[in-house]
């Protein structure tokens, strides 16, 4: 019985200390939790009616989302009573250790900063780098998704992005499609060329200027090689790429010129 009572003692000692610390940090937990959602929406509600770059949207939004939940953290733990100057040597130590093991990470933050600040992309756009082409659905803070042609997902670190080569194919609005189609030795190449250049040109998707082009590219074992190079938007590349593949072989054969192919011969004694 004596201990039963001790044990009590020390319960009701510990719920009248510290039971109004933990309620008040619950508290103020929840309704900070509320308050950032609100701040959040109305930040995001100012940049879209200041009309920013949606990237520029996207990171600003995580950067400082995460700032408030870190502030908040701060609060809910300076209330149950830990005191802020220690916690913030806490937090010193802690981030100096932290950043030695996730150098990769800060390496990445800093890499979507300067993605933001120069701009090599936005989303949107059509890019390829570290190996991957796609188009860019979110740059976040420490990486940045892609979509691929096949509908997959790339998440590629923003570090290697700011550091590695980037190709943007939509920056300058304009693409060149790269085909070619081989003619036989005893065709009319001044024909064959006229008759795919205007094939393209009844193409709606490919572009007036810089008008398309059809020249020799090379005179190859067993074909005379058209290099046929249309320009499109970036967004209709590969209608234009598949379109002049068919359309070369549909109009050679309307022309009815040959389109090498290799021959078995079989010889019967």
């Amino acid at each position: 019985m004596e201990n039963a009572e001790v044990w009590m003692e020390k319960g009701i000692e510990f719920v009248t200390d510290y039971g109004p610390k933990i309620l008040g940090a619950i508290a103020i937990y929840i309704i900070g939790s509320w308050i950032i959602k609100k701040i959040i929406k109305g930040v995001k509600n100012v940049l879209n009616n200041k009309e920013y770059d949606k990237s520029l949207q996207s990171f600003l939004l995580n950067l400082f989302s995460w700032g408030l939940k870190i502030f908040l953290i701060i609060m809910v733990i300076s209330k149950l009573g830990v005191e802020t100057t220690s916690f913030a040597a806490i937090i010193a130590a802690a981030g100096l250790a932290i950043g030695l093991a996730l150098q990769g990470s800060l390496s990445n933050f800093a890499g979507g900063v300067l993605i933001m600040i120069f701009k090599p992309y936005k989303i949107g756009d059509l890019v390829e780098a570290q190996g991957v082409l796609g188009n860019v659905k979110q740059i976040e803070i420490f990486t940045t998704k892609l979509i691929t042609p096949q509908n997959k997902l790339a998440i590629v670190p923003n570090g290697a992005m700011a550091n590695g080569n980037i190709i943007n194919y939509t920056a300058e609005g304009k693409m060149r499609v790269d085909t070619t189609v081989g003619i036989g030795y005893g065709e009319d190449m001044k024909k064959a060329k006229a008759v795919l250049l205007e094939m393209l040109i009844a193409n709606p998707k490919v572009l007036k200027d810089p008008a398309p082009s059809v020249n020799v590219e090379a005179l190859a074992d067993s074909s005379v090689n058209l290099a046929v190079r249309p320009f499109c938007k970036p967004e209709d590349y590969w209608d234009v790429y598949f379109a002049t593949i068919e359309g070369s072989k549909m109009a050679l054969d309307a022309a009815k010129i040959e389109i090498p192919y290799p021959h078995e011969v079989q010889i019967n004694k």
